[in-house]
């Protein structure tokens, strides 16, 4: 650490600025840390927001969607933008005939999907777990799927 000659404090350096900002950045998850961070436990202010999703309102309201991305980076601060999910698959309990509704990450998009009619983004391979009673929700993952129980505990399928 520098010293102060004649009581006039040194100048900070670009060094010490510079590692004070890394210090301050989280750490960037990857491998087995990451797989560990996304098989956590969802927590119960999560779960609620995802479950608003068959609200309806959601599919004209821009803040509400908004809220429902928010509510996922806050679950998983820590994790890269990129290693986010890329959408939600849940059931849908509108009625028939809608059997499943998606919320897409990358566009804020919120859609109710009739039975039959196919899910957009690759999120078509969750829909069967989606409609299994064992899962609340479905995230899905550029390589990967996440199945969430009623209670947050987490299952973590590849393909």
């Amino acid at each position: 650490m520098a010293r102060s000659i004649l009581g006039v404090k040194p100048v900070s350096t670009l060094q010490d600025t510079e590692l004070r900002a890394r210090s301050s950045v989280a750490p960037r998850l990857d491998g087995a840390a990451l797989q560990a961070r996304l098989r956590a436990k969802r927590s119960s202010a999560y779960l609620t927001a995802m479950t608003q999703l068959d609200a309806g309102g959601h599919v004209h309201d821009a803040a509400a969607t908004n809220a429902l991305i928010d509510a996922i980076r806050k679950e998983l601060p820590d994790v890269q933008v990129e290693a986010l999910p890329i959408g939600i698959v849940a059931k849908c309990y509108l009625g028939a005939p809608y059997e499943v509704h998606t919320l897409n990450c990358t566009g804020n998009i919120i859609q109710h999907y009739k039975a039959g009619a196919s899910l957009p983004h690759d999120m078509e391979r969750a829909r069967s777990l989606a409609c299994n009673a064992n899962y609340l929700f479905i995230e899905v993952y550029a390589d990967k799927l996440i199945a969430v129980s009623e209670s947050g505990q987490t299952a973590i399928i590849g393909h």
